[in-house]
């Protein structure tokens, strides 16, 4: 090969670090392994076999030290050192990798290893959490404000006591047989390729690597049975629609000795016919008469609590929004409250009788243009 012919196949510079290499084969190795192309055409499963070929040779040329330095001072390597044909085979000449191939493919074929090396380990027996169950909550709009408790019933697994979990009358087993323990059963291939081994759940323990002799009576061999729990919710007040409440290990059953899932409750607020709620502070739409409005007035506010007296200055307009200080809802984790935004409606008269028309016309009449700002202002701009 031509020098930097191997870095050019890696895709690295020159000077790439030991590091930089191994990041790259595991890069393009994972990209062409053979594994991969099983349902491709025989052309594009002949192509990968090649690049994957080249691949291997680049790295464990570059990767040992001596040979990189050979390679580079004269171009080319060793012949007797390029590790194909001979009695190591392809394979054999992947002794200076510093890793194992196998762990680079484990997540893609289910604890595959290369040459034997049955690192897949016992997957089957791993403590594996519970899952969480979901509680869908709904509260009126004062619940919310204010909190409240609330008790929620379901059903979920859990671990069953009468054999502690491993579904054996008095929890006795013993070690599977077949696979000795391990859960996994391990076939090996030879191919052109080299040797490949494969691991698979055992048939006969079911991947747990024991064996129960007789089944608890009360799970019937599962380790976990179903009941019905009742969970007291505690809600405090100013939560929010949307927001999750989670109560821990209330869900469903771990497996080997891991802790059980979440129980998480979703909040669910209903509207007020009134209120409308941003964050902490409330918004309420507020009616009065066009002579309340130009007179001005009290009048009394509704809160969620009670009520609380506003006044109204002599000229309001429609829409004009007023603050009442510590009116809205508290906040989740603090002591403050938000705050109640009033916005004025100044609502016009309709089916007006004859005398209170007279009175209009000559109320009108003796209105001057000081008294309508904003009429004035749009005359004048037309």
């Amino acid at each position: 090969m031509a020098q930097n012919d191997l870095y050019k196949i890696l895709g690295v510079e020159k000077t790439a670090s030991a590091d930089d290499l191994k990041s790259a084969y595991r890069k393009l190795a994972k990209k062409y392994h053979p594994d991969l192309y099983s349902t491709a055409t025989a052309e594009e499963k002949k192509n990968a076999e090649e690049k994957f070929k080249e691949i291997n040779h680049a790295y464990e040329v570059l990767s040992d030290p001596e040979k990189r330095k050979v390679y580079d001072t004269y171009g080319s390597e060793d012949p007797a050192s390029q590790g194909f044909g001979g009695a190591g085979g392809f394979w054999g000449g992947t002794q200076g990798m510093d890793f194992d191939i196998g762990d680079i493919f484990s997540s893609f074929f289910g604890g595959s290893s290369f040459g034997g090396s049955g690192r897949g380990g016992r997957r089957q027996n791993r403590a594996v959490q519970g899952e969480d169950i979901r509680i869908n909550l709904t509260l009126t709009f004062e619940e919310a404000a204010f909190g409240c408790e609330k008790e929620a019933k379901y059903k979920r697994s859990e671990t069953c006591k009468d054999c502690g979990g491993t579904g054996a009358k008095g929890g006795q087993t013993r070690t599977c047989g077949k696979c000795g323990g391990s859960g996994v059963v391990q076939t090996v291939k030879r191919t052109p390729l080299g040797q490949f081994s494969t691991q698979t759940v055992c048939s006969d323990c079911g991947g747990t690597g024991r064996i129960i002799a007789e089944k608890c009576p009360k799970c019937g061999g599962k380790g976990k049975i179903i009941n019905e729990k009742i969970l007291k919710i505690v809600v405090p007040a100013g939560i929010d629609d949307g927001q999750r409440m989670t109560y821990y290990n209330e869900g469903e059953a771990g497996s080997n000795g891991a802790p059980s899932g979440n129980a998480v409750v979703f909040i669910k607020v209903k509207p007020h016919k009134y209120f409308v709620r941003k964050g902490t502070d409330l918004y309420l739409d507020y009616p009065i008469s066009m002579i309340q409005a130009a007179l001005g007035c009290r009048v009394q506010i509704p809160t969620l609590k009670d009520s609380a007296e506003l006044e109204i200055p002599a000229g309001t307009q429609s829409g004009q929004v007023f603050r009442l200080k510590g009116k809205g809802i508290k906040h989740l984790k603090l002591k403050e409250y938000g705050d109640l935004y009033v916005n004025v409606i100044v609502e016009i008269p309709k089916n007006v009788t004859s005398e209170q028309r007279d009175l209009l016309y000559k109320l009108d009449s003796l209105s001057s243009a000081k008294q309508y700002p904003k009429k004035t202002s749009f005359k004048e701009k037309m």
